[in-house]
């Protein structure tokens, strides 16, 4: 089945939370910010992480997705962010001008690309020298950590054990990841863990009608109606009574110098 981004229902799914402080906290260790002018985040959806970027301090950031529909989300997102640019392309063919910006983020992207060659190229070539690229994805191990009241992600597998070989396919290695970056003539390359908080909701309810609404979550989309029924229940039945669930996942960031 699958997420279509193309599809209109779709266009605000990744718009409606905000970056999280451990997320920005961590960016912050590993770039200057203040050594940056011009930002992009090519696979951009909703622009959550465009405004982060722009928060931060950047002044000029460039948001990039091949789909039109989750651009009319970030332009609804972002409006009241002079600074931030949406521009229609892909991880291959950005169609931005060469070696323009000091930062390039591609968070949760790499694992719908299949050539990473031709993605890292594509960094290459538009990042100035010295230019840092930031990777943010899960690996297969980042995957299939067990499920918990925090780590509600890891009870997708536990009721679904056929999502995995789904899920693993189409994630790459961290040795993957480093070969081809270095391959692409990046240097510097550094692995860090994130364990990222992805939204806090403020009852047990929250939570489950956001996995009702399969908000932000693509692999959610390989469940029909009646298998998001049964995940709903088994979550509900196997996390507790609780003021607010703080819910986190697992990420894997790499960074690396041009």
């Amino acid at each position: 089945m699958g997420i279509d981004f193309h599809d209109q229902k779709n266009h605000l799914s990744y718009a409606t939370r905000e970056a999280d402080r451990s997320w920005v906290e961590t960016i912050r260790g590993l770039i200057q910010v203040e050594d940056i002018k011009k930002a992009v985040d090519i696979g951009c959806g909703g622009g959550i992480y465009l405004k982060a970027l722009s928060d931060m301090g950047i002044l000029s950031v460039t948001g990039v997705d091949f789909s039109e529909v989750s651009l009319e989300g970030a332009k609804e997102n972002c409006k009241e962010y002079e600074n931030i640019f949406l521009h229609y392309g892909n991880a291959v063919e950005s169609g931005l001008p060469d070696h323009q910006f000091q930062l390039l983020l591609e968070r949760a992207l790499i694992h719908h690309i299949t050539d990473l060659e031709a993605c890292f190229a594509e960094a290459y070539r538009i990042l100035e020298d010295d230019g840092t690229y930031i990777i943010q994805d899960r690996t297969p191990e980042d995957c299939l950590l067990e499920g918990n009241e925090k780590h509600i992600r890891g009870y997708f597998f536990e009721a679904f054990p056929r999502l995995i070989d789904k899920e693993i396919k189409r994630r790459h290695s961290s040795e993957v990841v480093i070969e081809k970056l270095k391959e692409a003539g990046f240097r510097k390359i550094q692995e860090v863990k994130l364990w990222e908080v992805r939204k806090i909701h403020n009852t047990k309810q929250q939570l489950l009608k956001d996995l009702h609404e399969r908000t932000g979550r693509s692999i959610l989309h390989e469940l029909d109606d009646h298998e998001i029924a049964t995940l709903i229940s088994y979550i509900d039945n196997s996390i507790s009574e609780v003021s607010e669930v703080v819910e986190k996942d697992r990420w894997t960031i790499w960074k690396a110098v041009k």
